[in-house]
């Protein structure tokens, strides 16, 4: 990955087609250690293609990916109105039993007493 973002750095700075000088030269200034095979693999791959294109069917990619589970997650949203009720009873032993806690934890004492 970080040889994707350096890529895509000295890109962004000006660099049509970066050669692994210009990506060794970034990930030296922030002392990372290049490993010529992954380098030139990035390079080799990245040569010759319009990277806005790249970006934009990654998105695609990304977008059509399931996320945070995706279809499950409205079956339970159809179903949380019910539920409301019971969250409202909830919420008021939560703040009565965090309002308990709070008077209990001291004990009596002080940390500096």
């Amino acid at each position: 990955m970080r040889y994707v973002a350096a890529y895509l750095l000295a890109a962004l700075g000006g660099k049509e087609s970066p050669s692994a000088a210009d990506i060794e030269k970034i990930l030296s200034s922030v002392g990372i250690e290049v490993d010529k095979e992954k380098l030139t693999k990035v390079i080799n791959e990245l040569k010759g293609k319009n990277l806005e294109e790249l970006i934009a069917s990654g998105q695609e990619k990304l977008a059509s990916m399931p996320a945070g589970g995706g279809a499950a997650a409205a079956a339970p949203a159809a179903g949380a109105a019910p539920a409301a009720g019971a969250d409202k009873k909830e919420e008021k032993k939560e703040e009565k039993k965090a309002e308990s806690e709070e008077s209990d934890d001291d004990m009596g004492f002080g940390l500096f007493d």
